[in-house]
């Protein structure tokens, strides 16, 4: 017999989980989220949100650094890491706890502990000392994923770690090797690199941030080199080896072996399903490598089971699990909810200056067949731009040249992924390059650099 019982169990508290669950209590539906840690999950507690406000104090550093270009001067000025690791753990802890008020708004039952699947609409969740049966119509997995890792480069948290212990280092590491050159690897090389840090990024790939468009790789590449950040692309990892001092990470390209030597070695090579101990063997549940197999309704093969975020797998977004966990519920609740365009998702990098995109790169669209017409817009021509000294970087935009359909938008700039959300809601409304140009933007914004961008893809650019 059931402890208790509800139309929708949860099973994880992330963006995916608890986003689901505000908007099943929206609906109706009674709903209870089993989380054994903090609301909020690994985005707001240890990924997302922690990590741009390190990333916001790394900015205000490099500005203040600079800061005789606006007239200022220092005569000590001085960083205090463990002042900057403080203010993201009260972000993420503030944010929390705002998510426990949602929670208690919409009559949601958080029930903490480690849950299992024990039978068809039966739950299992263990706490200290004791285990609850609830009973659920529908089960949503939302357990998300965590950092990979090999053999090879095994993680001791102290020498070698993941993005986790390096948002809370003691202190600022004189060396660091970054193993893997994704959003994660990029924006902990920006952080640490701008507090001294000599970091070096090794990437497997040809490029930093090997899903981007080329164009853009080459010119974050170009700045970061610049900075001092050593890029070692096209390079494969063969061994971490740490002791108490210092760690060793082998690396082999075209040029042969060679050994990097470092305080701390971060490992950000991608992440795997947490889909262990949930008892979907038992249940048939069907899984591909370490994430669980879903309908575009995101159902398992097992009814009344359901998986969304980042245990379906990629693409490993926040905003993907919030929209897969709204979508999952609305169907559940019989409504027909529009399917989630993963062809029209925003990728977004907080290094400075940042990378934003949607839809296809140029390598893409053209692998693809398609004729193209493509703008672009350095922000070094940009009116605004110069005016707050964020000159590095520009719009590119990628239209089919038959219909002017946008096949693609990358920005890399200041305020790159503040800025995409327009061109993401362009491509949703099927916005056309001539729409674009007919839309006046606000002078003086960076977003202006969008419009100019249209216009150059067919030779109309007024400012360049």
């Amino acid at each position: 017999m059931a402890d208790k019982q509800f139309d929708v169990l949860i099973i994880g508290g992330g963006p995916g989980g608890y986003v689901a669950a505000i908007r099943a209590a929206q609906l109706g539906l009674s709903t209870a989220v089993v989380e054994k840690d903090k609301l909020g999950g690994i985005c707001l507690n240890w990924g997302c949100i922690p990590t741009k406000a390190l990333l916001k104090n790394a900015e205000v550093y490099n500005l203040l650094k600079h800061a005789d270009q606006f007239g200022f001067t220092f005569d000590n000025l001085k960083a205090d890491f463990s002042k900057a690791v403080k203010r993201s753990r009260d972000t993420s802890n503030r944010l929390s706890k705002g998510i426990e008020f949602l929670f208690k708004k919409n009559k949601i039952e958080h029930i903490p502990g480690t849950a299992k699947i024990a039978a068809k609409g039966v739950v299992e969740v263990t706490q200290p000392g004791k285990t609850d049966r609830i009973a659920a119509k529908h089960i949503i997995i939302a357990t998300g994923a965590r950092p990979r890792s090999f053999p090879s480069i095994p993680i001791d948290k102290k020498r070698i770690i993941t993005s986790t212990e390096a948002m809370v280092l003691p202190e600022v590491p004189k060396r660091m090797v970054i193993i893997g050159a994704g959003a994660i690897g990029v924006e902990f090389a920006y952080l640490y690199s701008s507090y001294g840090t000599e970091v070096t990024i090794v990437e497997m790939m040809d490029s930093l941030l090997p899903i981007e468009d080329r164009e853009v790789t080459k010119a974050l590449r170009r700045v970061f080199e610049k900075s001092g950040i050593k890029v070692m692309t096209e390079t494969k990892v063969e061994s971490a080896t740490a002791s108490d001092n210092d760690v060793t990470v082998t690396v082999s390209n075209k040029d042969g072996k060679k050994e990097l030597k470092a305080d701390i070695a971060l490992v950000a090579i991608g992440v795997q399903g947490n889909i262990e101990n949930l008892g979907l063997e038992a249940l048939g549940v069907k899984t591909d490598r370490s994430f669980i197999t879903v309908d575009e309704h995101y159902r398992t093969n097992c009814e009344g089971i359901y998986a969304i975020g980042d245990v379906d797998g990629p693409p490993w977004l926040a905003h993907v699990a919030s929209a897969e966990g709204i979508h999952c519920v609305e169907a559940i609740a019989g409504k027909n909810p529009h399917p989630v365009d993963l062809g029209n998702v925003p990728g977004c990098t907080y290094c400075q200056p940042q990378v934003a995109s949607v839809g296809m790169t140029e390598e893409k669209a053209r692998e693809k067949g398609y004729e193209l017409k493509i703008g672009r817009y350095p922000f070094r021509s940009h009116g605004k731009a110069i005016a707050i000294n964020e000159t590095e970087g520009f719009v590119k935009l990628i239209f089919d040249a038959k219909y002017g359909e946008l096949l693609g938008a990358h920005i890399f700039g200041s305020e790159a992924t503040e800025m995409i959300a327009e061109l993401v809601a362009a491509r949703t409304l099927e916005t056309t390059a001539e729409q674009l140009i007919q839309t006046i933007h606000a002078h003086p914004t960076l977003t202006e650099g969008v419009g100019e961008a249209a216009l150059d893809a067919y030779g109309e650019a007024i400012h360049i």
